[in-house]
Order: structure tokens, then C-alpha cells, then sequence
């Protein structure tokens, strides 16, 4: 896959080779969009923040386009691309604007 396959505050549900070489499906919240890779939320149990490169999915199975009172948020420092540059996993508890509050 490349990027132009994906779009930034979508869900998507793939198959993926994990870092063991087996493949996975996947669903994931991608948040931001590199040359090589994009900066994903794992949309299960784990929650994990994680540097997902594009040459790693294989098959996109489902695209949703999540509408702007819904998307997650994260600070910008966390999205820039020097902090994953020695990283593949973050764990960061999110929360979504606009929802539950009065």
C-alpha cells in the first residue's frame, strides 16, 4: 500500500503483517499520515498508539470517514514525525471533544 490508500481521521479495518511477520486484521483510528508510514490507534482492547508502515498492509478490507465532531484528538508534539522516528508503540490515553460534556 501507499499513502495516497489512506486519508488522515478515518477508521479503517485491514490486514496487516505484524512484527513478527504474521498477518493480522486489523482495525485501526489513523491519525496522521507520513511518507512511509502513518501514525495509527489500535481500535481494540490495547488502544495502542503505533508507526504502521504502509508496505506492512496488505489488504484494505473497510474505509469510514469519521466526521470532525467525532475525530480523536492528540497533541501535535505527539503526531510529529521526529518522535517516531526510534519508535514503533506509544501508549497515550485520548479522549474525544464534544462528547459527554455539558
Amino acid at each position: 500500500m501507499e499513502q495516497k490508500d489512506f486519508n488522515e481521521h478515518t477508521r479503517v479495518t485491514v490486514t496487516w503483517r505484524d512484527e513478527d511477520g504474521k498477518l493480522r486484521p486489523g482495525n485501526f483510528y489513523v491519525y496522521k499520515l507520513f511518507k512511509d508510514s502513518m501514525i495509527v490507534r489500535a481500535r481494540d482492547k490495547e488502544g495502542l498508539l503505533r508507526k504502521l508502515p504502509y508496505a506492512d498492509v496488505l489488504k484494505i478490507v473497510k474505509t469510514e470517514r469519521v466526521d470532525p465532531e467525532f475525530r480523536f484528538t492528540l497533541p501535535n508534539a505527539i503526531l510529529d514525525e521526529k518522535i517516531w522516528k526510534s519508535r514503533t508503540t506509544m501508549f497515550h490515553a485520548s479522549s474525544a471533544p464534544n462528547l459527554g460534556k455539558a
